[in-house]
């Protein structure tokens, strides 16, 4: 009997676990019509075809596969068919960089705490994010706009597997598009070291040519902007929806997550990980390239 792949169950291990034949037949038992899996990487992710059925829920199958395999496994389950998608877009602070820079930049003033508090609430969904990013960056008044570069060199770290994600996607003809809520001083260094095509991003006032002023240019590019961006990135490429995805952490992240045809929350706020059609928990970035169903072979280096 020919198995359908109508759709595909990827299981990626994190580096506190480890994928093995025992584990695979426990998710296999789990999906209707399962096929024989394919290995993306020994022991770290592997893809399982399977036919779902219609209507197919692939967060539900996904739960179930988390809930019966009960290790630190990530699984993302989509339509086998238009896996590698043509336009990429990513959100930047706690997603592919491990920190939030306006907390980095609020330690200078002394105020870490405080701010880190109210970034918090905002990523969450708990607070508007355009009014708490004012009300943070008015703290940072005054201060030297030379503390980016140490804030850069001493304090901003890569998520794991950023180079290599956006390295590999470009290599096979996407068109990447960072889109972050914090600012230009850090974003374009950041999409640099990194590889992306652009950049999108909030814009800090600077005075007298050295300090911060405290504002940032309106409108702010948040919630909102994210989504615009990708629609328009769309259009301009003339990609389709089901051929995009785009990553975040935060609840300024939603609505862009709801427009791809892939939205992934990765080491998500609640909010969005419910509400995302996959979530990474576990893996590093490169998480995002087996979800698409590349093998470790293929990954380019940056």
């Amino acid at each position: 009997m020919t198995v359908s792949t109508a759709h595909v169950a990827t299981l990626i291990a994190g580096r506190e676990a480890r994928l093995d034949a025992a584990l695979l037949e426990r998710a296999r038992a789990v999906l209707p019509g399962a096929g024989a899996p394919r290995w993306l990487a020994e022991a770290v992710a592997a893809d399982i075809p399977f036919e779902a059925g219609a209507p197919a829920d692939p967060r539900a199958c996904a739960a179930s596969l988390r809930e019966a395999l009960a290790t630190p496994i990530d699984v993302v389950v989509q339509p086998a068919a238009g896996r590698r998608k043509k336009l990429f877009l990513a959100d930047m602070d706690s997603t592919m960089i491990e920190q939030e820079c306006i907390d980095e930049l609020a330690d200078y003033v002394g105020l870490k705490a405080h701010v880190a508090a109210i970034t918090e609430r905002a990523m969450r969904g708990d607070i508007a994010f355009e009014p708490a990013l004012r009300e943070r960056v008015a703290l940072l008044e005054g201060l030297p706009v030379s503390v980016v570069e140490e804030v850069m060199r001493e304090r901003i770290r890569l998520t794991p597997g950023a180079r290599r994600l956006v390295a590999t996607m470009r290599a096979h003809g996407t068109h990447t598009c960072l889109v972050s809520g914090g600012f230009t001083l850090f974003t374009d260094r950041v999409a640099a070291m990194i590889g992306f095509d652009e950049v999108r991003a909030n814009t800090l006032t600077v005075v007298d040519g050295h300090k911060l002023g405290g504002t940032v240019a309106e409108p702010i590019f948040g919630r909102d902007g994210k989504r615009a961006a990708l629609i328009e990135l769309r259009q301009e490429f003339g990609v389709a929806k089901e051929e995009t995805m785009a990553v975040g952490d935060g609840a300024n992240d939603l609505d862009m997550i709801a427009e791809a045809g892939l939205g992934v929350a990765y080491r998500a706020k609640p909010k969005v990980a419910e509400a995302a059609a996959a979530r990474i928990d576990h893996g590093d970035l490169t998480a995002l390239l087996y979800v698409q169903g590349y093998g470790c072979e293929e990954f380019v280096e940056s």
